[in-house]
């Protein structure tokens, strides 16, 4: 029985140091950790896309992309939530 307690404590103690380091790894690398505000959304609608939007509510695709972050242009979806006035942090 103490073998095993010895063994799930080494396991333990492994997998938080990976996850330690990874977490490190993550700020050092400069992964984004920014906030989004967003203050009007429009649901997608059939044969829309990331240009058309911006075009139509006058956004420049830099601004747009930063309120809509894990946006992916090339899947989009009638009904989806897309951002379109709003800050990133």
């Amino acid at each position: 029985m103490a073998k095993v307690n010895k063994a799930a404590t080494t396991l333990v103690l492994m997998l938080s140091l990976l996850i330690f380091a990874s977490m490190a790894e993550s700020r050092i690398l400069g992964a984004k950790t920014g906030t989004v505000i967003c203050d009007i959304v429009i649901g997608v609608e059939s044969g829309d896309t990331c240009f058309g939007i911006e075009q139509n509510f006058k956004l420049n695709a830099k601004f747009f992309n930063s309120i809509n972050p894990n946006l992916n242009c090339n899947a989009l979806f009638v009904g989806q939530w897309v951002c379109i006035d709003g800050a990133a942090n």
